[in-house]
């Protein structure tokens, strides 16, 4: 350092040089400092608004701000307690009373207590109250997507929110419902300050006024196109951020954000492309980051309206015919993971083995069984974007069709937009078709109902069995992990049996941190990650 001063002022001698040098150093020190205490994090897009239950972008970003009363433990899918210090349900399941945290304030200064509570819960659950509003184009979509709907319309689950006293709320629902605490965990579903909501307004949630919270970080600055800035909550409830700021930015292509995590202008990316796994493990300068296994699955859709998908031996003929092994490494390598069934690992009522082993003698014993001794010809539609689960949707069509034309199935490879894609597999359009799925919120019911149950939204496999029904509708209301465990594993069994659609894949997303970030744990749900616990070295 003191040669290159040297060099740069060959004029000044003795004590001045001294001076200048230490004066230089103690800026360096101070740059080095201030740098290490700034954690940059790179993900695909910024948020529309941080009014969390409104858009799935600002979760990351808003988990720092506001918190939930249901939280996860580190970087699984077990739940603890957050806002609420603990919780029991009534011996029917229809309501359940929450004793909250005691001595937490919003960052505004108001308290949070079970008024606050009794806020948030009416108002994304009511459309007509006063306060229901969210940001241009944007609204409480996640509510009814996890709670069935809206207060007052057909199927709502929430019925109302009781203050029983200062910190105690309790939530009464239409029918019983054993895993309320899973749902309220869903990042969606932050604390934020009523006062803030009231005062703010429509413009509550944007870059002008940003969200108030009671977690470890505090809403700074939102420039938008370019970053957001938080602040640490020097005054939070429990122990306290170990960065002093974070700043958030939306680097659209998985390739750009790689370039800059390699740089260093950013600490943290996620959503990696997996084709970058080998370059980011062989960097010294990086390291990769992902959770035990993401609570995601790829699956082969077959609607029993198209023939012959109606034979249930045709689609276990299907099953058979694919090497799901051989798709899984070539395709995600270190990845992904087999699925043998719609339940990912770390949730409850997994059977834990493989009905259809890679088997291509056994598909065309049962094809001709089913009177497709010659095979047939049928359309294999797949999906034009890439997904975490489906990251080369493509690739992976070729290698199944090519598998499938091994015993006699002749598939055709279709695809269409991604927006007509979607709607052709809701009205049962695709005779085999390739979708997948990531998780909601921590719970098996979140893989089970939307694809299984009675009142499922998209019809996607023309599948009808009264038996499964009922078993979901018991699963839900079941007041025991015990109870519900055990009616996941008969549904199933019966999901095994009929084989309404293939599980293939349960990938993991690829996320990296530049070499001295410690203490970035993804969880399987991807946006519930707390940075409090990161550090920067």
């Amino acid at each position: 350092m003191i040669v290159s001063i040297i060099g740069i002022f060959p004029n000044l001698k003795g004590g001045k040089m001294k001076k200048l040098a230490l004066l230089l150093l103690s800026l360096l020190a101070f740059w080095s400092v201030a740098n290490a205490q700034t954690l940059v994090f790179g993900q695909s897009r910024l948020p529309i608004s941080l009014d969390t239950a409104t858009d799935g972008n600002s979760l990351t970003v808003g988990y720092q701000i506001v918190e939930n009363l249901v939280g996860f433990k580190e970087s699984s899918a077990e739940i603890e307690p957050l806002l609420a210090e603990s919780w029991e349900a009534s011996e029917d399941a229809k309501s359940w009373t929450f004793h909250l945290r005691q001595g937490v304030s919003f960052t505004d200064g108001t308290p949070f207590n079970a008024e606050a509570v009794k806020f948030n819960i009416d108002r994304w659950n009511n459309q007509d109250n006063p306060y229901a509003f969210a940001a241009e184009g944007k609204d409480f979509t996640a509510w009814p997507s996890i709670f069935t709907n809206f207060y007052g319309e057909e199927g709502y689950i929430v019925e109302s929110v009781d203050v029983v006293d200062e910190y105690t709320a309790q939530i009464n629902l239409t029918r019983p419902l054993g895993y309320l605490p899973q749902l309220l965990a869903a990042a969606y579903f932050g604390m934020h300050s009523p006062k803030a909501v009231m005062e703010s307004g429509f413009e509550y949630g944007g870059p002008t006024k940003g969200v108030v919270g009671t977690g470890p970080f505090v809403f700074v600055e939102w420039i938008d196109g370019d970053r957001l800035t938080l602040d640490r909550n020097e005054d939070y409830w429990g122990e306290n951020a170990k960065v002093e700021k974070l700043v958030f930015r939306g680097i659209e292509e998985a390739a750009t954000r790689l370039a800059e995590l390699e740089a260093g202008s950013i600490d943290i990316a996620v959503n990696l492309s997996p084709d970058d796994y080998e370059a980011v493990s062989n960097n010294a300068d990086l390291k990769v980051v992902f959770p035990d296994a993401d609570l995601r699955v790829g699956y082969v859709g077959m609607h029993q309206a198209n023939k012959p998908f109606d034979d249930v031996r045709v689609r276990q003929a299907l099953a058979y015919a694919i090497d799901k092994d051989a798709i899984v490494e070539a395709f995600y390598g270190e990845l992904g993971a087999v699925a043998n069934e719609f339940i990912p690992p770390s949730l409850i009522g997994r059977l834990e083995n493989d009905p259809y082993p890679y088997d291509p003698e056994k598909a065309k014993e049962l094809l001709a069984e089913a009177g497709y001794a010659d095979g047939f010809d049928t359309q294999f539609w797949y999906m034009p974007v890439s997904r975490p689960y489906y990251p080369n949707p493509k690739d992976v069509a070729e290698a199944i069709a090519s598998m499938l034309s091994e015993v006699g199935i002749n598939a055709e490879l279709m695809t269409e937009d991604w927006g007509i894609y979607l709607d052709d597999y809701a009205l049962g359009k695709f005779p085999i078709y390739m979708l997948g799925w990531s998780a909601d919120f921590a719970d098996s019911d979140n893989f089970i109902s939307p694809f299984f149950s009675r009142t499922q939204g998209p019809d996607g496999f023309g599948w009808n069995n009264a038996e499964a029904f009922d078993l979901i509708e018991a699963a839900q209301s079941a007041g025991t992990v015990e109870e519900r465990t055990a009616i996941y594993q008969q549904i199933e069994q019966i999901l095994y049996d009929e084989l309404p659609a293939m599980p293939l894949v349960n990938p993991r997303s690829l996320s990296a941190t530049r070499a001295n970030i410690e203490g970035f744990l993804p969880n399987p749900l991807g946006s519930t990650v707390p940075f409090r616990t990161i550090t920067k070295n």
